[in-house]
C-alpha cells in the first residue's frame, strides 16, 4: 500500500538538503500527480541551495586571497549610520572559521529585519571573534563621521582579544601594520564583511528602538534616526534632542 501523500510531503520538509536526492530516488516512480509535484518542489530546493552555495562561494573572493598568502585570522570590517541625523556610527569586525559558510549572508540592507536577526545569533555562535564599537553623535559632531567611523575602527581592532594577521575593510583604511584590503562594496564581495555589517545592523537598530524609548517623538524606532519626511517634521515642531547630529541637522536651522 502507498504511503499517503501528506505523510511523503511531510518527509520532503523534514529532510536535511543533503537527504533530499535519495527521498527523490525513493519516490521517482510514483506516479500520482501530488507526488511528481513534491519531487519538483524538492528539485527546486536543491537548485536554489546550489545557487546560494555559489553565491557564498564568491563572497569568499577577498578570503580566498588571504589564505593563499597563508593568512589565517582574517577580520571584515564594516560600519552602520555614517547618514542618519541622529544617533552612533557602529562598527563591526568579524573574524569567522577559515570553511565556514553561513547560508543566507549578505550585505546587511539586502536583509529582512528578521533575517538580520536570525543570522546575527548564528553569527555570534560561529565566529572566531567579534568586536563592536560606536561612536556617538558628540564624537561625530567633533571629528566629522569619517574619522568617528575610522576611529571606530580602529577600536574595533585593538579590542582583539588575538591579533588578526588580515583585515578586509568596506572601502576604508585605517592606521595598521597588518596587510589591509581596502574595498567598494566589500560586503558583497566579502563573507566576513558581510558578516561585521549583518553585526553592526542590528546592534544598531537595537541602540535606536531604545533611544525612541526616550525620545518617542521622532520614531527612531521605524527611521532608525535617518532623515525622512516624518522624523524631520519631528525635528522642525520639537526641535533637536541630546543624539541629534548638530552638523548633520544645521542645514535645518538648528
Amino acid at each position: 500500500m502507498k504511503k499517503q501523500i501528506s505523510n511523503i510531503k511531510l518527509e520532503f520538509e523534514q529532510a536535511k538538503i543533503e537527504e533530499i536526492e535519495n527521498l527523490i530516488n525513493l519516490y521517482i516512480n510514483d506516479e500520482r500527480t501530488g507526488v511528481k509535484k513534491l519531487i519538483e518542489k524538492a528539485r527546486k530546493r536543491i537548485e536554489n541551495h546550489n545557487k546560494e552555495l555559489k553565491r557564498l562561494y564568491d563572497m569568499m573572493s577577498l578570503e580566498n586571497i588571504a589564505y593563499s598568502k597563508g593568512k589565517k585570522r582574517i577580520a571584515g570590517f564594516d560600519e552602520v549610520g555614517r547618514g542618519p541625523l541622529a544617533g552612533p556610527v557602529v562598527t563591526a569586525s568579524v573574524i569567522l572559521p577559515k570553511d565556514l559558510l553561513i547560508l543566507g549572508i549578505n550585505d546587511s540592507k539586502k536583509l529582512s529585519s528578521k533575517k538580520r536577526e536570525e543570522l546575527f545569533e548564528e553569527i555570534k555562535n560561529k565566529a572566531l571573534e567579534i568586536t563592536v564599537n560606536m561612536e556617538d553623535n558628540l564624537t561625530i559632531d567633533k571629528i566629522n563621521i569619517l574619522q568617528a567611523t575610522k576611529l571606530s575602527m580602529q577600536k574595533n581592532l585593538e579590542s582583539f582579544k588575538q591579533k588578526p594577521d588580515y583585515l578586509i575593510i568596506d572601502a576604508l583604511d585605517i592606521k595598521t601594520d597588518i596587510e589591509i584590503c581596502s574595498m567598494p562594496k566589500a560586503d558583497l564581495l566579502s563573507h566576513s564583511v558581510a558578516a561585521a555589517s549583518i553585526i553592526a545592523k542590528v546592534t544598531r537598530d537595537a541602540y535606536m528602538n531604545e533611544m525612541h524609548k526616550l525620545y518617542p517623538v521622532y520614531k527612531f524606532d521605524k527611521n532608525k534616526g535617518y532623515g525622512t519626511k516624518e522624523h524631520i517634521d519631528a525635528l522642525l515642531k520639537y526641535g533637536p534632542c541630546p543624539i541629534h547630529r548638530k552638523s548633520f541637522i544645521k542645514n535645518l536651522g538648528f
